[in-house]
């Protein structure tokens, strides 16, 4: 995971974020939207979440975090409950 967000924070470093990094975001974001419609919503969230913590931090990423940040919160109504207080599933 370190070295997914250090690419993230180099090509968005690297300048861009105006260019490269909206089209790949885009990019991912449909894939993620096809796991989840594929019956995958959990993988599909936690690979969203991945994202938003990636690019959070990256100021020139803010309306790119923005849709991985929407689409998080979509697909978790569409999960069961995650963490330490989640009951085991069968």
């Amino acid at each position: 995971m370190e070295r997914d967000m250090s690419i993230v924070a180099r090509t968005v470093g690297a300048g861009l974020a105006s260019t490269t990094l909206p089209t790949l975001c885009d990019t991912l974001l449909a894939g993620l939207r096809a796991l989840a419609d594929a019956g995958e919503p959990e993988p599909a969230c936690r690979l969203a979440a991945r994202a938003c913590a990636a690019l959070r931090q990256e100021p020139e990423a803010q309306a790119q975090w923005r849709h991985f940040n929407a689409l998080l919160h979509r697909l978790a109504l569409r999960t069961g409950p995650v963490g330490a207080a989640a009951a085991p599933r069968a």
